[in-house]
Formats: C-alpha cells, structure tokens, sequence
C-alpha cells in the first residue's frame, strides 16, 4: 500500500521540525498512540490501539528515524507487532520552504499480514490516510 500526502504549516521548516522531533507532541497527537518511549538515538518503542473495519487491536512497535537532514528532511521505518497482526511502514517526510510556510510532503509504504489484513484490507488505505490527516492537523495546532 502506497500512501502520500501534503500538509501545510503556517511556520519556518525550524519550527516545524522541532514538533516532529518532540516525543510528547508526537504522542499526544498521534491516533491511538498510548505510550512513546525512547530506546535510544533515534530509535523508539510504541503502544498503539488501532482499528481497522471491524478489527481492532493494541500494537507494540518499534519507531525508528534516520536519513535526518535537519530541518529538511527524514525517514521513519515502522515495525508494529500485535495478536491481530503486523504492520511494516517506510515513510520518507520531506519539509519545503514556501512564501513563509512550510509544506511537508510524506510518501510512505505499508505492508500489513494476519488477521489485520485479511479483514480490514480493502479499508486499511482509507484509515491510514485518516490518521495521518489527524495527526498532521494536531501538529498544525501546537506550531509557534
């Protein structure tokens, strides 16, 4: 599954970066994020409860960032385990100056097995999709 995106931010890409480098603005605004703890540089364990058709189910995973190019860009890699099944996730965010603001450009991919994928296939583009709206907007609200 292939997922892209684009948000605006009405900040420079400095301020922007610094709320997605913020474990507690990432946790708090992220869908069903239950805990977010760091495990090292760069490197993160999740509890996420994500729900997808009738499906729902707690994660564990493991976050991790590399590729930083402060304040332009990154890449996050996902890895979430649960009863339910699993997710693999590369995600690569890109932040481009313009006229003041700043445009954040995501291109990920998705790979999803168990239960999880069987059931919720045809509905996991449109849930991802939702969550990452929802998240990015819950950014946009805490920019300085």
């Amino acid at each position: 599954m292939n997922i892209t995106g684009e948000y605006m931010f009405d900040a420079a890409p400095a301020a922007v970066w610094d709320l997605l480098m913020d474990t507690q603005v990432i946790a708090a605004c992220l869908p069903g994020c239950k805990e977010l703890r760091p495990l090292g540089d760069d490197r993160y364990a999740a509890e996420l409860v994500v729900g997808v058709a009738a499906i729902t189910g707690s994660y564990a995973a493991t976050v991790t960032i590399t590729d930083k190019v402060a304040p332009h860009s990154y890449r996050l890699l996902v890895d979430a385990n649960g009863r339910t099944g699993f997710v693999k996730g590369d995600a690569t965010i890109a932040l481009v100056e313009s006229a003041g603001a700043t445009k954040v450009n995501v291109a990920a991919t998705a790979d999803a097995g168990g239960l999880l994928a069987r059931v919720g296939q045809r509905m996991m583009e449109g849930v991802a999709r939702m969550s990452m709206d929802k998240f990015f907007a819950c950014l946009a609200k805490r920019v300085t």
